[in-house]
């Protein structure tokens, strides 16, 4: 690892950078918190995806406190659609704990960002240098992607040490974003667009052609599930239940519905979800299925629509369902493959007016 490159690479990367980053929403800020909530979002998360969620985030829980405050299910109502929805809960938590420890603040101590729920090595990393100017280095997957290739490392122990060494003393913040920025629009896992890598010269991975030798990404355990769902409709109104606070999409608003086991059908699977229900509904038309991924699940959730019997007397069998109101759906945290079920349902309904 020719450490006399170094500086040639940081002025190369912090000049590519300074004339080609995105215009990003939390780019324009300097607030630690801001910053903080951004970090959090991108975590497996396209930055497409994140912009709106951030700025609406940041309209309703403007300061730490105003999260550390605010009531769960409002937080994780926001969250709604975004997935991973153990980060909003972690959010929540460290803005107590730092109402409680830190004065409202961001502490400005690695060891002390590291103790916080939710915050790990990169997010550590992150915040020290964009929100505090401090030459960390923050190595996520599109940092990581850069580094091995440009010096030719596996090792992930040579990998941090060669991170911490090239961070830029001077611009760490800019330096780091840099290196993420020029993964997620150049050095790409796949096809990397290397003319036009303000490195390429420095690249030890390159081929005698110019370009660098890529690996099809591996899928590991990926499972094929089908999740059928259930629309109940009853005076413009459908019913939601939700899900136990342990395990997969914890707390969160769904319609009924759930894993297809292997000798079960669809009317079965779903009948058993709609349990004491059953006698009162009139099982209604398949009006359309949606493909979602949770973890390593791959799901196909074909979407049914009940109807209540008119004649019925009707009573919610469980304290965890209720009747929301199309309106009502943005003030309950609702898992995003209800949020695809039910734009489904919207559809269906604007066909057959």
């Amino acid at each position: 690892m020719p450490q006399k490159n170094f500086s040639s690479i940081r002025r190369k990367l912090l000049r590519w950078y300074d004339q080609n980053r995105r215009d990003l929403p939390w780019r324009r800020s300097r607030d630690p918190y801001a910053i903080w909530i951004a970090e959090t979002m991108l975590q497996q998360t396209q930055v497409a995806t994140v912009v709106p969620y951030y700025e609406r985030f940041l309209e309703n829980f403007p300061t730490i406190d105003a999260l550390a405050r605010a009531p769960l299910r409002k937080v994780l109502a926001l969250w709604s659609g975004l997935g991973y929805y153990r980060r909003a809960r972690n959010l929540k938590l460290a803005a107590r704990i730092m109402v409680r420890r830190h004065a409202g603040l961001l502490p400005t101590s690695y060891d002390d960002l590291l103790a916080l729920p939710g915050i790990g090595d990169y997010t550590a990393g992150a915040l020290m240098s964009i929100a505090f100017q401090k030459p960390y280095p923050a190595i996520d997957g599109n940092a990581r992607r850069v580094l091995g290739r440009l010096f030719n490392l596996t090792s992930e122990k040579k990998l941090r040490a060669a991170a911490a060494e090239l961070v830029s003393r001077s611009r760490p913040g800019q330096f780091n974003q840099g290196l993420m920025e020029l993964g997620a629009t150049i050095c790409a896992p796949m096809k990397p667009c290397c003319p036009e890598c303000p490195l390429r010269c420095d690249c030890a991975a390159q081929n005698s052609d110019g370009r660098v030798a890529t690996t099809a990404k591996k899928y590991i355990g990926v499972k094929a599930v089908t999740w059928p769902l259930a629309v109940v409709r009853r005076r413009g109104k459908i019913l939601l239940r939700r899900r136990s606070t342990e395990g997969i999409l914890a707390g969160l608003w769904e319609l009924p519905g759930g894993e297809l086991g292997a000798s079960r059908s669809i009317r079965a699977c779903l009948e058993s979800h709609l349990g004491a229900l059953n006698g009162s509904l009139k099982f209604g038309p398949r009006i359309g299925e949606l493909r979602h991924g949770i973890t390593n699940r791959r799901i196909r959730a074909p979407v049914f629509l009940f109807d209540v019997r008119p004649e019925t007397d009707f009573h919610l069998p469980e304290l965890h369902s209720r009747w929301v109101s199309p309106s009502s759906l943005r003030g309950y945290p609702v898992s995003s493959m209800t949020l695809k079920a039910l734009r489904i349902f919207a559809a269906h309904e604007k066909t057959f007016l």
